[in-house]
């Protein structure tokens, strides 16, 4: 069973504090920006695999924040070591939601290795997470999602997604000085 990506991403929304950080990168990101354009939303381009590296950084560097990392499975493949270092960081303000769809989808829709058999939901419970879950629909999802929140961190939420609307991809803006500045600004304000 999967679920839209927007659906789950509209799903989570709500329970976005003004304070959070959100890490999002490619696909993910185009949508988050989309759909919920704001300040606080961290754009790690460039940087395929690093949107959880990113995202631990700014956990430790901000603890009385929520870091809401929204990754792909592509992408993590990239950077599985991130899990056991983010597992063992002591990071209790991360929450890490995997959009897991098999593919690298901004690249083309390729599939990735070993998409039929990969489970990064026991990749981050073997690492230590704090606690792993996995949805399938939506409406399950967004019924945990204030529980997921408030528990401790390092938390794994892998959302088994296909793709949903489809969403311009911004590259210019992902790009932009300002993007970063605006960013730099908010996180200084905090």
């Amino acid at each position: 069973m999967t679920m839209h990506r927007d659906s789950a991403l509209k799903a989570l929304i709500p329970h976005i504090h003004d304070d959070d950080i959100v890490v999002a990168v490619y696909q993910s990101c185009f949508d988050w920006l989309a759909l919920n354009p704001r300040d606080l939303n961290y754009v790690a381009v460039g940087a395929m695999g690093q949107a959880s590296s990113h995202g631990l950084g700014l956990a430790l560097a901000n603890p009385g924040r929520r870091v809401i990392v929204l990754d792909g499975d592509g992408s993590l493949l990239m950077n599985l070591g991130a899990l056991v270092t983010i597992a063992n960081a002591g990071v209790a303000n991360l929450y890490h939601f995997l959009s897991a769809n098999r593919v690298y989808e901004v690249n083309g829709a390729h599939p990735l290795p070993g998409a039929d058999r990969v489970d990064f939901a026991a990749m981050a419970w073997a690492a230590g997470y704090a606690g792993v879950q996995r949805f399938g629909n939506v409406d399950r999802f967004a019924a945990a999602i204030p529980q997921v929140l408030s528990l401790s961190g390092p938390q794994f939420i892998s959302m088994e997604i296909k793709p949903g609307a489809a969403y311009p991809r911004d590259y210019a803006y992902i790009h932009s000085a300002q993007a970063r500045s605006s960013f730099r600004a908010a996180l200084n304000r905090g």
